[in-house]
C-alpha cells in the first residue's frame, strides 16, 4: 500500500541551486515545448522551484523525432540566444534521450552521442515492450564507452510483475533515474507502487523532472505518495553529479 504524507509537497524536496538533466525545453522538436514562450514559461516555473541548471534532452526516436545533432544543437543555441534576450539568467544544455532500436544500435557505432556528462547517455524504452534485442544494444554500447542511464524504468509497466527484470538491467550496468512525477502518482498507481519499491530497494540512481508543458509543473504542487523520503531525497540530491562546473 502506498502511504499518504500529508505534509511533503513534491516541489518542497527540490534543493536549491539544483541541476535538472531529463526534460523538454527546446521548442518544436519534440513532444515537449511547442513554441519560444513555452520554453521560457516552463524553465522559469522550474527555476521557481530551486533548479539553476539544465540539461535537457529532445527525443531521438526514428520516424517519430527524427532529431540528429545538428538539429539539437542548432535549437538549443538558438534558445540560448532567445533566453538571453528575454533576460532570463539561465543558460541550457542539450544531451538527448534515445530510444534503444535498431536505429540507435548502428547510431552509436557510427558517430558520438549527446551525452549528460562525459560518458553517461539518457536512454528509454518503448513503454509497449522492451527491445527483443536490449541486452545486446546494453552490452554494445558500454562497449562503445558509453554508461546508459534508464529514464523512467518505474513507467514500463512490462516490468511491474517481473521485478527481477529491474535486477537484470541493473546488472548489466543501467544507472536508473526516476521521475519525479511517479511519486505523486502522477502517471498512475501502479508506476506510484513501482517507484516506491524501486526506491525501497535501492534501485534509484537520480531523480529528474521529465517535464514536457504547464501541467507537469503544476503537478508538482502535489504531495508525495511514500513512508520514507530519504530514498527520494537520495536520488534528487545524487543528480547534482551532472551539474557544470
Amino acid at each position: 500500500m502506498l502511504f499518504f504524507n500529508k505534509k511533503t509537497i513534491l516541489k518542497d524536496l527540490i534543493p536549491d541551486d539544483h541541476i535538472d538533466f531529463h526534460s523538454h525545453l527546446l521548442f518544436g522538436i519534440d513532444d515537449g515545448a511547442k513554441t519560444f514562450d513555452d520554453t521560457a514559461g516552463l524553465v522559469q516555473s522550474l527555476m521557481k522551484f530551486g533548479i539553476k541548471q539544465f540539461i535537457t534532452t529532445p527525443h531521438v526516436m526514428q520516424h517519430v523525432w527524427e532529431n540528429t545533432t545538428e538539429i539539437i544543437i542548432n535549437r538549443q543555441n538558438e534558445v540560448n540566444e532567445l533566453l538571453k534576450l528575454q533576460q532570463i539568467d539561465v543558460t541550457i544544455k542539450a544531451a538527448a534521450e534515445y530510444l534503444m532500436d535498431d536505429h540507435f544500435a548502428k547510431l552509436f557505432k557510427s558517430q558520438p552521442l549527446l551525452t549528460l556528462k562525459d560518458n553517461y547517455v539518457l536512454v528509454e524504452m518503448s513503454y509497449i515492450n522492451a527491445p527483443i534485442q536490449l541486452y545486446e544494444i546494453l552490452f554494445d554500447l558500454q562497449v562503445a564507452g558509453y554508461k546508459p542511464v534508464l529514464a523512467h524504468p518505474e513507467r514500463y509497466n512490462f516490468y511491474h510483475n517481473n521485478f527481477d527484470e529491474y535486477k537484470k538491467l541493473k546488472k548489466q550496468g543501467c544507472l536508473f533515474q526516476l521521475n519525479l512525477l511517479s511519486v505523486m502518482g502522477y502517471y498512475g498507481e501502479g508506476v506510484a507502487k513501482t517507484a516506491q519499491k524501486l526506491l525501497t530497494q535501492g534501485m534509484i540512481d537520480f531523480a529528474s523532472s521529465d517535464t514536457h508543458h504547464q501541467k507537469h509543473i503544476a503537478a508538482f504542487d502535489g504531495k508525495v505518495l511514500l513512508k520514507d523520503m530519504k530514498p527520494l531525497q537520495e536520488a534528487i540530491s545524487n543528480s547534482a553529479f551532472f551539474k557544470q562546473k
